[in-house]
């Protein structure tokens, strides 16, 4: 290491890349979130002891925002993370030589492995995808013997602060792998720390999002696109992939009430219902979209060419519309509170009104919802065995 390199710290992040030898297992292929705000894995090192300032990983994703890994020697002036925002990397950094954000590069988020690399070089910070600089910072960084504490901690997947700190909003929960890693010097490392992973790496993965036995989201329906207004108009579209058990899909209500209105997964067939009383089913194909379409006098369930209708009662329209003008009214997917479900599906997403909903911005969700990846079979991936991540 040059020695100008070696006195620099702000980061000390050196991604270089450096392929196992011959022989030499491969750490464990593992996910990067545990479905929250905080990391999978935290680790310190003593910046006085590292020799060799480098770390390497490669990232497979189909999530295009999210964190990857958050570092730093002083929380409240001197951090730095490596994200993904519309697909691409980016990089905030606050400490007394910069305070900034950027991003660079192309699309990681397409479900291949790519390589990511960091480099101090000097005073700057390089990013590198696929050996191939994509972003230089200079002027970024300083001496490592101007820190008060020469100790920096880097978490995995999360942050070590609250996430109103950040320079730009972002959310921290990244569904994605991460395989062939290596952070800073190893011989410098003096702890480790973390959960376990709450999904595995280890099943062959496809791009949507997975719904385990027993999970929910749920959205306020004052936070997703609203119906048209003149005439009253809602629509709901539903794409399921995969779908085993039975148990509830979706609902509109309430915390109090929460199914006024539902479908559900029965013997491979999807039933509407209002209240507790199933009204409507169809035959369930999967690969075609599941359409809930609800106007002032109709609900209108259809796949393909099947369509059920159902008529609404005079006073029907009156307690649909109040859902969305009551701070309460809700909109749940998968299991409803208290349900002993069964049902566990994959879907390539779910639209209202026409704009896809982004489960990683649901008021609350279960942590162990894959939110942009499926296993290829709804039974892998589903039991509770999981992996260290240091």
């Amino acid at each position: 290491m040059l020695p100008r390199e070696q006195g620099k710290a702000g980061l000390l992040l050196d991604l270089r890349t450096r392929r196992p030898l011959q022989g030499t297992q491969d750490p464990p292929t593992v996910h990067v979130s545990n479905g929250g705000e905080e990391p999978v894995s935290v680790m310190t090192f003593d910046l006085t002891k590292i020799r060799k300032a480098f770390s390497s990983f490669e990232l497979r994703t189909w999530d295009p925002e999210g964190l990857i890994f958050y570092g730093d020697t002083n929380s409240l002036d001197d951090w730095f993370i490596l994200g993904l925002r519309d697909g691409r990397p980016e990089i905030q950094m606050h400490n007394q030589w910069a305070q900034l954000t950027v991003g660079a590069g192309p699309r990681l988020d397409n479900g291949r492995w790519h390589q990511v690399e960091v480099k101090i070089q000097g005073d700057s910070v390089v990013l590198q995808v696929d050996g191939e600089e994509v972003l230089y910072l200079r002027q970024v960084s300083g001496p490592l013997d101007s820190k008060s504490q020469p100790v920096m901690r880097i978490a995995l997947g999360g942050l070590l602060f609250p996430v109103s700190s950040l320079r730009l909003p972002l959310v921290p929960a990244l569904d994605g792998c991460l395989r062939r890693y290596s952070w800073l010097d190893p011989q410098a490392q003096t702890s480790a720390s973390g959960t376990m992973s709450l999904r595995s790496c280890d099943v062959e993965l496809q791009p949507g999002t997975f719904f385990p036995p027993g999970t929910h989201a749920e959205f306020s329906l004052q936070d997703i696109p609203q119906p048209q207004a003149e005439p009253w108009a809602f629509s709901l579209d539903l794409g399921l992939k995969q779908a085993a058990g039975s148990g509830h899909l979706l609902a509109l209500g309430t915390l109090e009430k929460p199914s006024w209105l539902s479908l559900r997964l029965q013997d491979q067939k999807v039933v509407l219902a209002s209240g507790s009383e199933p009204v409507l089913e169809l035959p369930l194909v999967l690969g075609l979209p599941l359409r809930l379409r609800l106007n002032g006098s109709e609900v209108v369930l259809s796949q393909g060419t099947k369509t059920e209708v159902l008529a609404l009662p005079p006073m029907g329209l009156g307690s649909l519309v109040n859902l969305w003008a009551q701070p309460q009214g809700r909109l749940f997917l998968g299991a409803l509170p208290g349900e002993n479900s069964s049902a566990s599906f994959c879907m390539d997403g779910v639209w209202t009104q026409g704009q896809q909903l982004d489960v990683d911005r649901a008021l609350n969700k279960s942590r162990v919802i894959w939110t942009h990846s499926c296993p290829h079979t709804p039974g892998n991936g589903t039991d509770s065995s999981h992996e260290s991540l240091v």
